[in-house]
């Protein structure tokens, strides 16, 4: 039996990542224009971008030296979405992986997700191959768990040096998770992210008080200001307060974490159905992931590896709640961070195989 049920969960991976190589394929056959927006900059490189710091300058570099920006966007597409099923095949498959649960769905829908959000030339192809190194990382068994927390810090740093700079608060924040799981007391996942929400805010307000403007006042209401009106509007992240005083970008900050990971204002979508799956997606994605970091922290910090993963996932839904524009954005950047989603939906399943 247990031959068969290995069977039947590889079967699962591979039909799920054949479809979604197809898709990935032929996206440019039936995918809007506003999709291939980004692609298009760093393909054409108009402005003549290209360069080592930065997220633009640097995938226009990684697409010129590979010689990816010369081919069509149909092999691109089926080359970055064979290595996003190798990750995710080198990252493990569930035992249980063809039993179709809420859990395993939300899972089966991103493999589509991916090969119509990154396959095309993408930074977020960047993002996912340096999400699943911090995996690959916390998998290794044959470094000390203070040297892995080392390294993973110095990851996200340079990182945010070099590609993101909004990682470096993760960095910031999964230290604050750290110390508030150290302490003796109840909800300590709630009190976390609430404590890495105040955090973010007082260096939000640090930074307008030095600078002159706020950090969500310069990523996502100067962004969305200039697309009012426009086709590529729909899912906007609009705060009811400006953010343009202390406790209007305190809102707002609070106010773009929730609409990304617990949209409680999707009500107003209704009328956009496809808009709606993803508020739907989104909230059981946040609510199964909420329930086993809780369960993560109950098994206390010694040796357990996935309680770091599970600080850095946390810390960037919270960072989210700066610089995410709109719904489609969020989305786009949860496919960047698949590998440590899929890893951590299934942690238990991937540690007994360690043992």
């Amino acid at each position: 039996m247990g031959g068969r049920v290995l069977k039947l969960n590889k079967l699962t991976f591979f039909v799920l990542a054949l479809a979604g190589l197809l898709i990935a394929s032929t996206t440019t056959l039936f995918l809007p224009h506003r999709f291939f927006l980004d692609t298009n900059i760093l393909i054409l490189d108009r402005y003549n971008e290209i360069g080592f710091v930065g997220s633009y300058p640097l995938t226009i570099l990684f697409y010129k030296i590979t010689g990816l920006r010369y081919v069509h966007f149909a092999f691109i597409g089926f080359l970055q979405y064979s290595i996003f099923m190798i990750v995710l095949y080198k990252i493990g498959i569930p035992e249980r992986f063809h039993i179709i649960n809420i859990k395993n769905v939300l899972i089966y829908f991103m493999f589509a997700v991916i090969a119509i959000y990154i396959s095309m030339p993408s930074k977020e192809f960047i993002n996912y191959l340096f999400i699943a190194a911090l995996v690959f990382l916390f998998k290794n068994a044959s470094y000390k768990l203070s040297k892995k927390v080392t390294i993973a810090i110095l990851m996200l740093v340079t990182y945010a040096f070099f590609f993101r700079p909004y990682y470096a608060f993760i960095s910031v924040l999964i230290v604050v998770m750290y110390y508030v799981s150290r302490l003796r007391i109840e909800n300590k996942r709630v009190l976390a992210i609430s404590t890495s929400l105040i955090v973010l805010i007082f260096i939000s307000l640090s930074y307008g008080a030095l600078k002159g403007v706020f950090l969500s006042e310069k990523t996502r209401y100067y962004v969305n200001s200039e697309r009012l009106g426009s086709e590529n509007a729909n899912s906007m992240i609009l705060s009811p307060v400006k953010p343009d005083t202390w406790y209007g970008e305190s809102i707002g900050i609070v106010y773009g974490f929730l609409s990304v990971n617990l949209p409680f204002n999707g009500l107003k979508y209704l009328k956009s159905p496809h808009i709606m799956v993803f508020i739907v997606w989104q909230f059981l994605v946040f609510f199964i992931l909420f329930k086993r970091f809780g369960r993560c922290l109950d098994k206390g910090r010694y040796k357990n590896e996935e309680l770091w993963l599970f600080f850095i996932l946390f810390s960037f839904f919270v960072v989210q709640g700066i610089f995410e524009p709109d719904l489609g954005s969020a989305t786009r950047h949860k496919a960047g961070i698949f590998p440590l989603l899929y890893y951590l939906f299934y942690y238990e399943d991937f540690r007994k195989k360690l043992r």
